[in-house]
């Protein structure tokens, strides 16, 4: 894990960003001696985020309407 003061950290604070990225963590320490570590968080996915389909045949207006029906009629 690389360090770097927190002069350094300050004034190229884009680059630690990326620099944690690629090697997970970073270390800040300041001249006080308390260190921090920086690392980044895990990226999170929406759990809406699904691969959509593609119908064998085109779905029309009607076919909807006709499945929503169904759909509704079964929880009557």
């Amino acid at each position: 894990m690389k360090s770097y003061t927190f002069s350094e950290a300050r004034q190229n604070f884009a680059a630690i960003l990326e620099q944690a990225r690629r090697d997970g963590a970073v270390r800040i320490q300041r001249r006080d001696g308390q260190s921090f570590v920086l690392t980044p968080e895990p990226a999170t996915a929406s759990p809406l985020d699904i691969a959509g389909i593609t119908p064998q045949q085109p779905v029309s207006r009607d076919d909807i309407l006709q499945s929503i029906q169904e759909g509704r009629e079964r929880y009557e």
